[in-house]
């Protein structure tokens, strides 16, 4: 899939802004990519600060979530793994930091040994996991006691019910917060949408992007609807 995507794609997540904005200082290079990067910066920072942390991405995609919290919350070491093999050969070349690197893996079966990490953090991926329940004990594995996983995804409603009781099931995994965010989505996909256009308008055809603003649509009428859920988490790891 990463083959299909300009090098200037950095972000595949959707957008997220408050009410007042959050105001984020950005460098003029990621100004572009505002909206996406406070999504990742509010789930990121449930917690408290990464600084001085370890920390694993599972689901890194693009690497531009992984690129801007190194550079921003100061972890001591930063991990992004995906399953995509080429979407971290792109990673590992565009995005080039001291304590950064890729690592092309399954989030089902985490490539590390037990107690590795402070904090996992996952970004709309874990919906598209074959077997969401063991992505959760692996994440409960690879943290240390006390660490954090910082989760942000979206179901259906009518799937509702089983999504909350894997989180709730999730052995090693405590929940400590949470909140639907469906409205901060909402107002950030719709203050992202004009960059987007004028991004692509010279570089994507004409019927694609017909079809993405009428995805786009459909996504925030769910959203506004209620069908779609959109949810932020922070979860301890027991001790």
């Amino acid at each position: 899939m990463n083959r299909r995507f300009s090098d200037d794609v950095l972000f595949m997540n959707w957008c997220y802004e408050e009410d007042p904005p959050m105001n984020l200082p950005l460098d003029a290079a990621d100004e572009p990519n505002r909206y996406p990067i406070q999504l990742y910066h509010r789930t990121a920072t449930q917690s408290g600060e990464l600084t001085g942390k370890q920390v694993l991405e599972v689901g890194c995609g693009r690497g531009g979530g992984a690129s801007y919290l190194m550079r921003a919350l100061g972890p001591a070491s930063y991990v992004g793994l995906d399953l995509n093999a080429a979407g971290i050969d792109f990673c590992s070349r565009r995005h080039r930091l001291p304590g950064l690197r890729f690592v092309q893996g399954n989030a089902e079966n985490l490539p590390f040994p037990a107690e590795s990490f402070d904090a996992v953090i996952n970004v709309e991926s874990a919906a598209l996991y074959p077997h969401f329940d063991r992505f959760l004990s692996e994440v409960g594995r690879v943290l240390r006691p006390g660490g954090t996983f910082l989760y942000a995804d979206t179901r259906w409603r009518f799937d509702l019910t089983r999504w909350e009781s894997a989180l709730a099931g999730a052995q090693g995994l405590r929940i400590v917060s949470w909140r639907e965010i469906n409205a901060e989505v909402m107002r950030g996909m719709e203050l992202h949408s004009p960059a987007i256009s004028a991004a692509t308008q010279s570089v994507v055809p004409r019927f694609l992007r017909r079809w993405a603003r009428k995805q786009d649509s459909l996504v925030l009428r769910n959203l506004e609807s209620g069908r779609l859920l959109y949810r932020m988490y922070c979860f301890a790891r027991t001790i």
